[in-house]
């Protein structure tokens, strides 16, 4: 039986062998309505003790508020596992002067409560967040990058690019760099559902000549 892809619409993908649904499981565009925080479709979340279906934005970036400054963007097709935190530059504080300590968090006066820092965080297309990665301030991770169980991403990562450790360091790539600019170019998580799944084997065996293949005609 051909292929289809999942119903981008449902909160929960995943369904048991006992027809049951996954409800640690969920697609994160359909459960988080927050103006600051973007999230591509495809994208899922998983955690072994899942917040309540309105709880994902507070369980992932916990310091990211509504008021918050700065945008926190994760593209499609992305993959989180437990333990996964992105720190958003809204948790920063400022020390430049002789304290760290945020006085104007307690104070009523808007102008003395802003952040100082209002960056972004981007995270890119088909990135896999492992078991308990921590997603530093203002890093912008690449499209297809893997990161290690554990890593602290306090730098930039490369499209394609597997980094692991404290601080997360580059352990290779995945794939030759004339092959990285290839797949940013096909950029198939923006093809058509049913172009996707037609091009499944290709995308899991590998197969970048037979992924052009089958590449819409205006790519």
């Amino acid at each position: 039986m051909p292929f289809v892809m999942p119903d981008a619409t449902r909160v929960h993908p995943v369904t048991l062998p006992d027809g049951s649904l996954h409800h640690g499981t969920v697609f994160l565009s359909n459960v988080i309505d927050q103006p600051n925080i973007d999230v591509g479709d495809f994208t899922y979340a998983s955690d072994f003790d899942p917040p309540p279906t309105d709880g994902w934005a507070a369980r992932l970036a916990p310091y990211h508020f509504p008021m918050s400054d700065g945008r926190l963007t994760i593209g499609k097709f992305c993959q989180i596992a437990h333990g996964v935190r992105i720190i958003t530059a809204a948790a920063n504080h400022a020390f430049d002067g002789l304290t760290s300590f945020p006085f104007g968090i307690f104070a009523l006066d808007k102008e003395v409560m802003a952040q100082p820092d209002s960056r972004d965080t981007r995270i890119g297309h088909d990135v896999w967040l492992g078991y308990g990665a921590i997603i530093c301030p203002a890093v912008t991770i690449g499209n297809g990058a893997i990161i290690g169980a554990g890593a602290v991403v306090r730098e930039d990562v490369p499209d394609y690019a597997i980094v692991a450790g404290n601080p997360a360091q580059v352990v290779r790539m995945r794939l030759p760099s004339e092959d990285i600019d290839r797949m940013n170019r096909l950029a198939w998580w923006d093809w058509s559902t049913y172009q996707i799944a037609r091009a499944r084997e290709a995308l899991e065996a590998g197969g970048l000549d037979a992924l052009e293949a089958l590449a819409p005609a205006d790519q």
